[in-house]
C-alpha cells in the first residue's frame, strides 16, 4: 500500500494548485482524480481573474491576493498558462444601474482598489465597437485573464518537479478511518493510498465524496454556457467586458430586475466576452441549475447571442463556431469552504468557489498548506470553515 503525508483528490485547478503548494512545503503528496488533469469544470470555464465582480470584503480580498500570486507564478513556472493584466470593463446598461455601480465602486475604492466610474464616452474610448446609448460603466486596472486548462497544468507539471505523484484515471471508491475516527486511507478502484490527511478538492463532486466520511456538504452544480466565436480580426473587445447584471445574476440577495427580453430572464443571461491568444472571443454568460447535465441548449444560445449583441452590435457579423457548458460548485453564501472538518480529523476541504475557482486558485492552494503544515493564514478564514453550516443548521432547528 502507497503511502503519502497528504492525498488531494481532485485535479482541477483547486486541487492542482493545493497539491503544488503542499509539494512546496516538503510534504509527500498525492493527487487523485478520477479522469484526466483539467477534465472537469476547469476545462469548461472561463479564463479570468477577477475583483470587480466579488462583493466588498474578504471575496475581494482574497481575489486581489491570488492575482498578486498570479504574477509571480506566471514569471516561475515553465508551462506558459497565458497570463494577462488586460483589466476590465463592467459596463452599464441604464442610469439605474450606474447609480448601483457608484455605489459599488466606492465601498472598494474605501478599501484600497484601484477601480473606477467611467462615462458613456469614455466607454466608447476603450471599446470602439459597444452600442453607443449605454450609461456608463467601471474600469478595474488589476483584473486579468489567463488559459485555465493550461494552468492547470502548469500547477502539476511544477508539482512533478517538487515530487507530486499524479494518479489520473483513479475513482475514489471510499474513504477508510482508525478506531479513532482519523482518516486512514483513500480506496480507488484501481488501489489503495495510506494517508493521515485528505483534501477533499472535488468540485461539484465533493458532497460525494464527503459523504464517505459521514460529511455533508451543501454544495450545488451550477450550470454556465459559453460560445466561442470564430477567430476574427474585429478587435470587438480588447479585454474582459461584461454588463453590470452580471453581478446583479450572480448574488440573488441583489434586489434589482433588469429590462431584459423574456428569454434572456428565463436563462439567466447576462453578457460576457473575453479575447483569447487564439484570436477567438468566449462569450457568455448563463448561470442555472440544471443537476450535472452540461449539454449545450439551443435556447441558451439564442439567449447569450441576444444580450451579446445587444452590447456589441458587430458580434451579428462573427459567427459562432461551437458552445460548451460546464457545472460550478454554488453555495448559498458564494463564500468557499476552506477549512478542516472538526468532526473527521485529517479531512479537509477546499470547495464551492462556485465561478471563482480559476480567480481564487492561488490563494486557496497556498491557505490550504498553511492549514495543514500549522501556519497562520494569509487571511482570517473563518468566514470559510466548514463550521458555519452547522450554526446555520442550529439556527433553524
Amino acid at each position: 500500500m502507497r503511502s503519502f503525508d497528504v492525498i488531494v483528490i481532485g485535479a482541477g485547478v483547486i486541487g492542482s494548485s493545493v497539491a503544488y503548494h503542499l509539494v512546496k512545503k516538503g510534504l509527500e503528496v498525492a493527487l487523485i482524480e478520477k479522469g484526466g488533469v483539467a477534465s472537469g469544470t476547469s476545462s469548461r470555464c472561463d479564463a479570468v481573474a477577477l475583483i470587480c465582480d466579488k462583493k466588498p470584503g474578504i471575496d475581494t480580498e482574497i481575489g486581489y491576493a491570488s492575482i498578486q500570486l498570479f504574477k509571480q507564478l506566471a514569471k516561475e513556472f515553465s508551462v506558459d498558462f497565458e497570463f494577462a493584466s488586460r483589466g476590465s470593463l463592467y459596463v452599464c446598461e441604464t442610469d439605474k444601474e450606474l447609480e448601483i455601480a457608484r455605489g459599488y465602486v466606492s465601498e472598494q475604492a474605501k478599501d484600497g482598489y484601484d477601480m473606477r466610474m467611467v462615462d458613456r464616452h469614455e466607454l466608447q474610448q476603450i471599446e470602439p465597437y459597444l452600442a453607443d446609448d449605454l450609461a456608463g460603466g467601471i474600469w478595474t486596472e488589476v483584473d486579468s485573464s489567463m488559459n485555465p486548462y493550461k494552468l492547470c497544468y502548469a500547477f502539476v507539471e511544477e508539482g512533478k518537479k517538487l515530487g507530486l505523484k499524479v494518479y489520473d484515471y483513479h475513482s475514489v471508491q471510499d474513504i477508510t478511518r482508525d478506531v479513532k475516527g482519523n482518516v486512514e486511507s483513500v480506496v480507488t478502484d484501481r488501489g489503495t493510498f495510506k494517508t493521515k490527511r485528505i483534501v477533499n478538492c472535488a468540485g461539484v463532486w465533493s458532497p460525494k465524496i464527503a459523504s464517505m466520511v459521514g460529511v455533508h456538504i451543501p454544495i450545488k452544480p451550477r450550470k454556465g454556457m459559453v460560445l466561442i466565436s470564430e477567430k476574427t480580426p474585429f478587435k470587438v473587445a480588447s479585454q474582459k467586458v461584461h454588463e453590470f447584471g452580471y453581478m446583479l445574476s450572480k448574488f440573488e440577495d441583489i434586489n434589482f430586475k433588469r429590462n431584459v427580453s423574456e428569454l434572456v430572464e428565463k436563462h439567466n443571461v447576462a453578457f460576457t466576452i473575453e479575447p483569447t491568444d487564439a484570436n477567438n472571443f468566449l462569450v457568455g454568460g448563463h448561470r442555472a441549475f440544471r443537476g450535472f447535465d452540461i449539454s449545450s441548449e439551443v435556447e441558451v444560445m439564442r439567449a447569450i447571442a441576444e444580450r451579446a449583441i445587444r452590447f456589441l452590435p458587430k458580434l451579428k457579423d462573427i459567427n459562432c463556431i461551437r458552445a460548451y457548458a460546464g457545472v460550478r460548485p454554488w453555495v448559498e453564501d458564494h463564500l468557499p469552504i476552506v477549512s478542516e472538518v472538526e468532526e473527521v480529523p485529517g479531512f479537509y476541504i477546499a470547495s464551492g468557489h462556485e465561478g471563482d475557482g480559476i480567480s481564487m486558485s492561488p490563494i486557496t492552494g497556498r491557505m490550504v498548506a498553511q492549514l495543514i503544515t500549522g501556519e497562520p493564514t494569509d487571511f482570517n478564514i473563518d468566514k470559510l470553515n466548514y463550521s458555519r453550516y452547522k450554526k446555520r443548521q442550529a439556527v433553524n432547528i
